[in-house]
């Protein structure tokens, strides 16, 4: 009994480290995103989060392949709702409170094509 509480203890400290990571990179992206932000470098954030949350969650054992894409999908959701505003000149917010929801969609769906696209590279390093 005491092997199966540890390997959930184990399990628990893996996904809270990968949590921690996202934790840490969405707020170092805030601030970061003070000023404001383009879409290139917005772009560029979530491909960089995809890249840390991918590599930290294949080590994780206690997951799914299909949990673990839906984690790294849930990174990338906090990123977007984190900065996605910064990006937006003021001028535009009108149209952009009624596209928002769709273009979050739109990200998380090409998140999720990237995601298929950076495992096999980051289990080939």
């Amino acid at each position: 009994m005491n092997g199966s509480i540890s390997d959930v203890v184990s399990a628990a400290d893996e996904q809270k480290n990968v949590l921690d990571k996202i934790a840490v990179f969405v707020a170092a992206a805030k601030a970061a995103a003070v000023g404001g932000i383009t879409w290139g470098e917005f772009t560029q954030l979530a491909l960089d989060l995809l890249r840390l949350v991918v590599t930290s969650l294949d080590a994780v054992t206690s997951m799914t392949g299909a949990e673990k894409k839906s984690a790294a999908l849930d990174a990338v959701g906090m990123l977007f709702d984190a900065l996605a505003d910064k990006a937006i000149p003021v001028v535009v917010w009108p149209v952009w409170l009624i596209v928002r929801p769709a273009v979050r969609t739109l990200i998380l769906a090409m998140a999720g094509g990237a995601v298929e696209y950076i495992l096999p590279t980051v289990r080939k390093a």
